[in-house]
């Protein structure tokens, strides 16, 4: 609990001197010689001389701090553990998926017609089939299920209405009716303040390194 503490107290004062820091720098009257540039390798990041300590200029992300989780039995206490698994293999693929939808929809839009965007979604299908095939046939249905929704997490929007947007709603439909057969859906969405709660939670702790 004392180092617990101690990290806590330290951070605060890191967010203080941070504070003054972006201050001055963005004031103009600040002498050119508390300027300076500061390497945390594998990141560079500016900082100002203060009080003859370098100080580091840098943006603090969100820091989420859940209670502690209370199991009614060694079954939940399991599943849960089952699920910090499944979320750690499953999101990183769910936020790759993300990325690549992201990147095509902003490249189909500098193509000159339909003719081209069509050429170009056939070739990211045959690639994203040669890449995806072999990792997804490794994933158990439970993580099939969770990625569909970690994929509705990361872009917002259900997997069946992506394939819809991206190959038309033939293949959308087709490829549902697929999902159907091992038990999952393309529409399932993603609910974080209900039936997803512990799953968002899970994602959160990943994302913060916590496991």
């Amino acid at each position: 609990m004392k180092k617990i503490v101690q990290i806590y107290l330290f951070l605060a004062v890191t967010f203080v001197y941070n504070a003054k820091a972006q201050d001055l720098i963005a004031d103009n009257t600040t002498p050119a010689k508390q300027r300076t540039t500061i390497y945390l390798l594998p990141n560079v990041y500016p900082a100002i001389i203060l009080d003859g300590d370098t100080v580091a200029c840098m943006s603090l992300h969100d820091f989420i701090k859940y209670s502690p989780l209370r199991f009614a039995s060694n079954r939940q206490q399991v599943q849960y553990s089952k699920l910090i698994r499944d979320v750690k293999k499953t999101l990183p693929y769910a936020k790759e998926i993300a990325g690549i939808i992201t990147e095509t929809y902003e490249y189909m839009e500098t193509l000159p017609d339909d003719k081209a965007r069509q050429q170009h979604l056939n070739r990211m299908e045959r690639h994203l089939k040669e890449i995806y095939t072999p990792k997804m046939k490794k994933l158990t249905r439970s993580q099939g299920q969770l990625l569909i929704k970690l994929v509705d997490r990361e872009t917002n929007s259900s997997s069946y209405h992506i394939v819809d947007a991206f190959m038309g709603t033939g293949k959308a439909i087709f490829w549902n009716t697929f999902a159907s057969l091992f038990g999952n859906s393309l529409k399932k969405r993603y609910n974080p303040y209900g039936e997803d709660r512990l799953t968002e939670r899970a994602c959160v702790l990943v994302e913060q390194g916590a496991f």
